[in-house]
């Protein structure tokens, strides 16, 4: 990338669990869309319970000289967290870095594609 380019960044955004495991298939869905988005980093960061934070992230991606990030919440739909604890994260963010431009999306799933590939996973499950 040239000095003009802006890079940027793609963070899945997962809520976190105690048990360590539980953050595989959040890691496979990071390195598949980093395998499909070469020019773009992917990282992956928890709201509580496991590392690393959203802030952290965020921290980090900046100091590496990242422009723009996109948040993408890996939860199946807009309860509490994303409704009060994001939009906070979000505001903090902006604040701590100026220089940011921070998109916060919606839910993945409540998007309609998202729904109709877990319909058809549904679907399968009858045999």
């Amino acid at each position: 990338m040239n000095a003009t380019t802006q890079r940027r960044a793609l963070v899945l955004f997962a809520h976190g669990a105690r048990a360590a495991s539980w953050a595989a298939p959040f890691e496979r869905l990071r390195d598949i869309t980093q395998a499909r988005l070469p020019d773009c980093e992917v990282t992956l960061a928890f709201l509580e319970l496991m590392e690393p934070r959203l802030p952290a992230v965020v921290a980090g991606l900046v100091e590496r000289g990242v422009f723009e990030v996109t948040v993408v919440p890996v939860f199946l739909g807009q309860g509490g967290h994303l409704l009060r604890d994001l939009p906070l994260l979000a505001e903090g963010l902006r604040a701590a870095h100026p220089q940011l431009t921070l998109n916060v999306v919606g839910a993945v799933g409540e998007d309609p594609d998202v729904l109709a590939a877990m319909s058809d996973y549904c679907l399968k499950a009858l045999g």
